[in-house]
């Protein structure tokens, strides 16, 4: 009987299983009663189900049956009881009805099991669920009845199901495999050489039916219980201890059936396998040794121009596109031949080998020589590509050299010449490329012969040894004129840039002469507080009047080395007509203005001079000092240096400039007027000495 044809009943969960034992070691069978009447013959039919599970050995320990009457009628209790006596007499040892707490007790007056014992064949005890630990262990009880053994009714049913599945699929499994087995160890050769079709697969999928074993077998295993405090644990349900082995043994006998099954289905594919590589293999080496070698004889030349070149790599790169396509086919086929070689079938061996070599030797020649000529146009086209940078620097520098100078300035010169270098520079080294290009494709060319099968390509390589070494020879006389060139250029443009440098400096002579200009009149201003200072500022000043000089000098000789320079180069120079009166009118300017300087100074060291003498009040001069016209000398000095400092310095063209600014002006001139105060004071003092007295 299967649990999948009483699936209904056994939901009811009219009585169960629940892994439970006595202390016999007996199973305990759970009959649990409701409110509803309960239907005899589903609770037989529920009953011989269960009893068939355990094993005869575990049947002869006897049975332990708990009819839980706590929610049912006494006369259903009783018919069940009853009953067991035709289901399972012998296998019961003991029935345990748990009753109601407050029921029966006249009923069961009427009714003693006890007394029925011998004629039923087991005990029965009436006990209520509190005391129905005095015969069972608490830790063999499920929840219901106080106990901590978990019971999962859907879950064990599940299982069943699943195992009761698993045991037909695996059966019948084992069956078709065993014939197909057996049928391809009897089959003819005509059979063996068959590949294997839709006749040759089992209903059902090994691996499928393996992965449930499995997982089935890995339940029944770890299955635990944790459900009391002390950690107890609880070893799996007699019928799972039954059901492991039964699994095992299914899984054993279709992992060896399945094992032969795959060998034969291994054996058929590489049959088949085999005779498809020798086919593929025929028409890939047909194919290279004919149309692809033939395409291959008729590309020789490299060109004569970029153009050219480039053309010819397209059309080889046509070539090899449609090569490609057998390349991948070898790929693949020699990944197949491998994995043959793996499996290790000492048959097969040796045609194996054949077929890899064979088509590895072609395929390995014709990979080389398109490689070969790959690299031959790659080198022909790099060559043209340098002769053609090469061609287009050498036309610049003649472009160049071609052109007459005319800068506008000694950098200008210098970043020309600079560029000159520089392109005469890379003529060179683009010569240079040329010729290590040109050796390379030589040497290629020399080699070509190597893999010609048998064509005579003297006449092509002589042709092609020619262009390059005349492309070559053509761009050495090239260069060669350019530089003769070059040679007469530099020495002209450096006399230019030594003219140029010399007119540059003789216009930051005037520059300078101008900023000694510039700070004479805006920064020497002052005239000094007293005799000493002046002096001081005057000595001073003649040595920046000399340093004016140094310059004015300076730009006059550049100058003059500019003219010597024009003559050399048959050049007129700016110089002569801006640059000289430029400094000329300058360095006038620099003179009057220095003039003007010393007799403002040479004032102011006079004035200071006899205004100090009267001020110290000398005892010992007293007609010196009394000596009136003395006081007015002073007082007319004063008077005209106050007048001069009034007045702007005059340049010969009639420009005129003023020392320093207004207000540094007025503040000499106060200093002045303080001081010929203090003077016309003092003269006071010495005309009306009484004055001074009753002052005082």
């Amino acid at each position: 009987m299967e649990a999948s044809v009483i699936l209904p009943i056994l939901k009811k969960k009219l009585a169960f299983l629940s892994g439970g034992k006595d202390r016999r070691s007996g199973l305990i069978l759970t009959i649990p009663l409701c409110l509803e009447q309960t239907n005899m013959d589903e609770l037989s039919v529920t009953l011989d189900y269960l009893l068939s599970i355990p094993s005869e050995k575990c049947k002869a320990r006897g049975f332990t049956v708990i009819v839980d009457g706590r929610k049912s009628q006494w006369n259903v209790v009783k018919t069940v009881v009853l009953m067991l006596q035709n289901v399972v007499p012998a296998e019961v040892s003991l029935v345990c009805v748990v009753k109601p707490d407050e029921f029966w007790d006249k009923k069961v007056t009427h009714f003693c099991f006890w007394k029925e014992k011998d004629r039923l064949g087991f005990e029965v005890i009436l006990v209520s669920a509190n005391k129905l630990t005095r015969y069972i262990e608490p830790c063999q009880l499920t929840e219901d009845f106080g106990g901590s053994l978990t019971y999962d009714h859907m879950d064990w049913l599940n299982k069943r199901l699943v195992f009761e599945k698993f045991t037909k699929e695996s059966t019948s499994l084992l069956d078709e495999l065993a014939l197909i087995n057996n049928g391809s160890d009897k089959g003819n050769e005509q059979e063996k050489e068959r590949s294997v079709d839709l006749n040759f697969l089992p209903s059902v999928d090994p691996e499928t039916v393996l992965q449930t074993g499995h997982e089935l077998l890995s339940e029944l295993q770890q299955r635990r219980f944790n459900g009391s405090d002390g950690g107890v644990s609880w070893s799996p349900m007699d019928d799972e201890l039954l059901a492991q082995p039964q699994v095992m043994k299914l899984l054993d006998s279709l992992r060896e059936q399945y094992t032969r099954y795959q060998e034969v289905c291994r054996q058929r594919s590489k049959r088949t396998q085999l005779e498809e590589i020798q086919q593929k293999v025929m028409q890939v080496v047909n194919w290279l040794e004919g149309p692809g070698s033939e395409q291959l004889r008729a590309q020789w030349g490299i060109g004569d121009s970029i153009r050219a070149s480039q053309a010819l790599q397209q059309k080889h790169e046509e070539i090899e596109s449609q090569h490609s396509e057998w390349f991948a086919v070898y790929v693949e086929l020699n990944q197949q031949i491998a994995a043959l070689l793996n499996a290790g079938d000492e048959e097969d061996l040796v045609e194996l080998k054949s077929l890899q070599q064979q088509l590895s030797d072609v395929c390995y020649r014709q990979a080389s020589q398109l490689e070969f000529r790959q690299n031959l146009l790659q080198a022909a086209l790099e060559f043209h590509g340098v002769a053609q940078d090469l061609s287009q620097q050498l036309d610049g520098l003649l472009g160049m050299l071609c052109v007459d100078v005319a800068p506008a300035d000694g950098a200008s010169i210098q970043q020309t010449l600079k560029l000159l270098e520089e392109k005469l520079k890379s003529v060179d080294v683009g010569l240079q490329g040329l010729r290590e290009k040109g050796q390379g494709l030589l040497d290629q060319i020399s080699n070509q012969a190597s893999w010609a099968y048998g064509k005579d390509v003297t006449i092509e390589n002589k042709e092609n040894v020619d262009h390059i070494q005349g492309v070559m020879e053509d761009m050495q006389l090239r260069k060669q004129r350019c530089e003769d060139m070059v040679d007469v250029r530099r020495l002209k443009m450096l006399q230019m840039v030594q003219l140029f440098k010399c007119e540059e400096d003789a216009s930051q002579a005037v520059e300078w002469l101008s900023e000694l200009l510039d700070a004479l009149l805006k920064t020497h201003i002052r005239l000094g507080d007293d005799a000493q200072e002046t002096k001081v500022l005057l000595e001073k000043h003649r040595k920046f009047v000399d340093v004016a000089q140094s310059t004015y000098d300076y730009g006059r000789q550049l100058l003059q080395a500019t003219v010597v320079l024009c003559q050399s180069l048959r050049c007129t120079s700016r110089s002569s007509g801006d640059t000289l009166p430029r400094l000329n009118r300058v360095w006038k300017q620099f003179t009057v203005a220095s003039e003007e300087r010393v007799h403002r100074l040479e004032m102011a060291i006079a004035f200071h001079s006899n205004a100090e003498k009267i001020l110290q009040d000398c005892p010992e001069e007293p007609e010196a000092i009394n000596d009136e016209e003395q006081f007015e000398e002073i007082e007319a000095v004063g008077k005209s240096l106050l007048d001069r400092l009034t007045v702007p310095v005059v340049y010969p063209d009639g420009t005129e400039q003023y020392f320093g600014s207004p207000s540094d002006m007025a503040s000499t001139a106060e200093h002045i007027r303080d001081r010929m105060k203090l003077v016309s004071l003092k003269r006071q003092q010495l005309r009306h000495p009484e004055m001074v007295t009753s002052e005082s």
